[in-house]
C-alpha cells in the first residue's frame, strides 16, 4: 500500500514542477512586454518633450509666447532698440573709416600736455607769389627765431599752399626749396587751382586742428597786413564763447551768368533775390576750436560753392554758432587791425 501510494505521489510532484516552469515563462514574457511598453512610452515622452521645447523656442523667437500685452510690447521695444544700436554701431564704424568721426587721440599725446595756443593763422598763397610771402615775412609774420618766438607767445603762422596738378614739376620744386629755407609752409595734397579754393580752405582747417591745439584758427589772404597784437586781443575777447565765427560779415550778390567773373553754378539755391546768406568776407576770418573740429570731422560731406568764403559760411548754417561781425576785420587787401 505504501509503495503504491508512494508511486502515485511521484507523478503529482512532477506535474507541479511542469506547471511552475510554465508560470515562470509566462511571467517572464509579461515582464518583458511590460519593460518594452514602458521603454517605448518613455522614448515617446522624450521625443514629445524635445518637440515641445523646439516649439517653445520657435514661438519665443517669433514673439508669440503667451505673455501679457504689456510685456510683449516691452520685448518688442527692446528688440527694436537692439537692432537700432547694432545699426548705429555699424554706421559709427563706417563713419570712422570715412573720416566723419574723429579718432580719439591717446591720453599721453604730447599736444595735450602743452599749453593751448591762442591761434593758428593760415596765410593762403599760391604759385608765383613769393614776393608777397617775403613781404609778409618782413612786415608782420617774421621768420626763423622771430617766428618761433611768436609761437612761444601762442600764435602759429604758416603759409598754406597745395600741389601742382603735374606733381613734382618746377612749381612744386620751387615751393619745396622755399620751404626748406624758411620752414613756414603747410603743403596740402590738394591740387593748387582757383576752382579748388574752397577745398583748399577746408583742408587747411582740417590740417591745422589736427596738428595744433588752439583756441582759434584764422584764414588770411597773402595780400593782407595783420597787426598781430590787435588780432590777439580781439580773439582773446571772445575766447570764452564755445562756437565763434568771426569776420567782416557781408551778403553779396549771386551771379547766375556763366560768363561773369564771380559766376555761381548753384545760383538757383539762393532764391529769387539772388543774394548770398550772411558770411565772413574772405580776406580774413577766424573760427573757434569747436568749429574747426566740426569741419575736420565732417570734411567728407561738407558742401562747397564757387567761393571759399561762401562755402565756409554755409558750413555753419543750422548750427548754434555765434556770428561776430568784427569791423576790425573789414579791410581792403592791404591791412587789418
Amino acid at each position: 500500500m505504501r509503495s503504491r501510494g508512494s508511486s502515485n505521489r511521484l507523478p503529482n510532484s512532477g506535474g507541479f514542477g511542469f506547471h511552475s516552469r510554465i508560470s515562470a515563462l509566462v511571467l517572464s514574457m509579461f515582464a518583458t512586454m511590460a519593460t518594452i511598453y514602458v521603454a517605448a512610452r518613455m522614448w515617446q515622452d522624450a521625443e514629445s518633450r524635445v518637440y515641445l521645447i523646439q516649439q517653445l523656442h520657435t514661438t519665443t523667437a517669433l514673439g508669440n509666447s503667451a505673455i501679457s500685452v504689456d510685456n510683449k510690447l516691452k520685448v518688442e521695444a527692446c528688440r527694436e532698440q537692439e537692432h537700432k544700436l547694432s545699426a548705429l554701431e555699424m554706421d559709427l564704424s563706417a563713419a570712422r573709416e570715412e573720416g566723419f568721426v574723429s579718432k580719439e587721440r591717446p591720453e599721453n599725446d604730447s599736444t595735450r600736455s602743452k599749453k593751448r595756443l591762442l591761434a593758428v593763422i593760415g596765410i593762403i598763397t599760391t604759385f608765383g607769389r613769393k614776393k608777397n610771402r617775403d613781404a609778409i615775412r618782413k612786415a608782420w609774420m617774421g621768420s626763423g627765431a622771430a617766428l618761433r618766438k611768436l609761437e612761444e607767445k601762442g600764435i602759429v603762422v604758416r603759409f598754406v599752399i597745395g600741389r601742382s596738378a603735374n606733381r613734382k614739376d618746377s612749381l612744386d620744386r620751387e615751393i619745396d626749396n622755399e620751404h626748406r629755407q624758411t620752414d613756414d609752409f603747410i603743403v596740402l595734397t590738394q591740387v593748387e587751382a582757383p576752382e579748388e579754393s574752397s577745398n583748399k580752405i577746408k583742408f587747411f582747417f582740417v590740417h591745422a586742428v589736427e596738428s595744433w591745439d588752439a583756441e582759434f584758427y584764422v584764414k588770411v589772404n597773402d595780400d593782407v597786413y595783420v597787426n598781430i597784437d590787435t588780432l590777439g586781443a580781439t580773439l582773446s575777447a571772445h575766447s570764452d564763447k564755445p562756437r565763434v565765427y568771426m569776420g567782416c560779415m557781408k551778403s553779396g550778390q549771386v551771379f547766375s551768368e556763366p560768363t561773369h567773373k564771380w559766376y555761381e553754378p548753384d545760383w538757383w539755391k539762393f532764391g529769387n533775390a539772388k543774394s548770398y546768406f550772411r558770411h565772413a568776407s574772405g580776406e580774413i576770418y577766424a573760427l573757434s576750436r569747436a568749429l574747426a573740429q566740426f569741419i575736420s570731422i565732417n570734411r567728407s560731406i561738407l558742401r562747397i560753392y564757387a567761393h571759399d568764403d561762401v562755402s565756409a559760411g554755409s558750413w555753419f548754417i543750422g548750427l548754434d554758432v555765434k556770428h561776430v561781425d568784427e569791423r576790425k576785420f573789414c579791410c581792403s587787401p592791404s591791412s587789418t587791425g
